[in-house]
């Protein structure tokens, strides 16, 4: 009977607490109109999450590039971007999109020593 009493008591306890942890809340709409800071947020949440939905394409793609293509050292793009062959020998580098950007060997530059 004692174990029953002790493990209501305790069930009883963490609900009181998770109950009141749940109703605090912190307005941060003081002064301003409702929508616009929702407006504010959604359009700040949908830039962010297309940045990193953007960086994340171009980390898995420069990835896959230098596993499955061969980097060619000796040349780099026209704003100094890493070079990668693929199979079929056209030359390409990744953007910030994680696109594959194809260019003709003519516009490639040398690479310059460091």
């Amino acid at each position: 009977m004692k174990k029953l009493f002790k493990t209501t008591m305790f069930a009883a306890a963490l609900f009181a607490a998770s109950t009141s942890y749940a109703q605090t809340h912190k307005d941060t709409t003081l002064g301003q109109k409702v929508g616009t800071t929702a407006k504010k947020g959604w359009h700040a949440t949908k830039k962010a999450a297309k940045t990193v939905g953007n960086k994340t394409a171009e980390v898995a793609s420069k990835g896959a590039s230098a596993v499955t293509d061969k980097k060619y050292d000796a040349k780099v793009g026209p704003q100094g971007q890493t070079i990668y062959i693929d199979k079929n020998s056209y030359y390409y580098y990744v953007n910030k999109k994680g696109r594959h950007i194809y260019v003709p060997k003519v516009q490639l530059v040398d690479k310059p020593a460091n």
